[in-house]
């Protein structure tokens, strides 16, 4: 568990170039399914590890999936966290396709955070996965009054789109042209200080994503490596036990 002490994150700096840090090798890339699986299978003997995490305070959680993910991938995560006494919501807003799914300033977001806030009378820690996670800190950038923390697992926050290898995909998937200038505006907006509590969980190993630039450069954001493929970080003891920690310390 690390935590840096550099100078707060700007657009240029943040928004780190393609030649400086590159998508994962090709090795990597072919080991996410495998890893993955193994992953999953590592819950098997990990029971009493997460059973040993600190017990929650039934603060209001919302879960938000990956890309082309739905509620259905973060199912595990969801059932662990409300074993340890928290109130765990999925995001309700069905497959992540981006601007597709939460609209183009995230409205459809804000407001599912802002009908939980209401409802707990709390503000909402958010727990993204991949792009869920930048979903996540764009949303507490637009509403921090209705969040207490973010925090983001294996989500490529910091640094240029094509250092990864899903970034055709997500052109595909979600209709947004990495280069055009809302989807660089709001890259620039999450990649810059949050003004909550924030946490990034990353795999200097991710197939899928450098996981360089799934952390941040600035002393407001704790930065906690693990070990972990992409595909599956979810689910892996070594994530779950990092989430219940962070949580844990209230």
């Amino acid at each position: 568990m690390t935590r840096n002490g550099a100078n707060a994150l700007n657009v240029a700096t943040s928004l780190r170039c393609e030649g400086e840090i590159r998508a994962p090798s090709l090795l990597l890339w072919a080991a996410e399914v495998p890893r993955g699986a193994w992953g999953l299978a590592s819950l098997l003997w990990s029971q009493a590890t997460l059973a040993a995490g600190p017990k929650g305070d039934g603060r209001p959680i919302l879960l938000l999936p990956g890309l082309v993910n739905s509620d259905r991938s973060n199912l595990l995560m969801r059932r662990y966290l409300r074993h340890l006494g928290y109130r765990v919501e999925g995001w309700g807003l069905g497959r992540n396709l981006g601007a597709r799914a939460v609209g183009a300033d995230g409205e459809k977001l804000v407001e599912r955070i802002r009908a939980l806030h209401d409802e707990s009378g709390q503000q909402v820690t958010l727990i993204g996965i991949s792009l869920g996670g930048i979903m996540a800190r764009f949303a507490a950038h637009r509403a921090p009054e209705l969040v207490r923390e973010v925090i983001t697992i294996s989500s490529p926050f910091a640094g240029s789109p094509r250092a990864t290898n899903v970034w055709r995909a997500f052109e595909l998937l979600t209709g947004d042209r990495i280069d055009s200038d809302r989807v660089r505006a709001q890259a620039a907006e999450v990649a810059t200080p949050l003004p909550v509590k924030a946490t990034a969980i990353w795999s200097r190993s991710d197939g899928l994503v450098n996981g360089l630039i799934c952390r941040a450069d600035d002393p407001g954001c704790r930065n906690i490596e693990i070990r972990s493929s992409h595909l599956g970080v979810q689910v892996r003891p070594e994530t779950l036990r990092a989430l219940a920690d962070v949580l844990g310390e209230r």
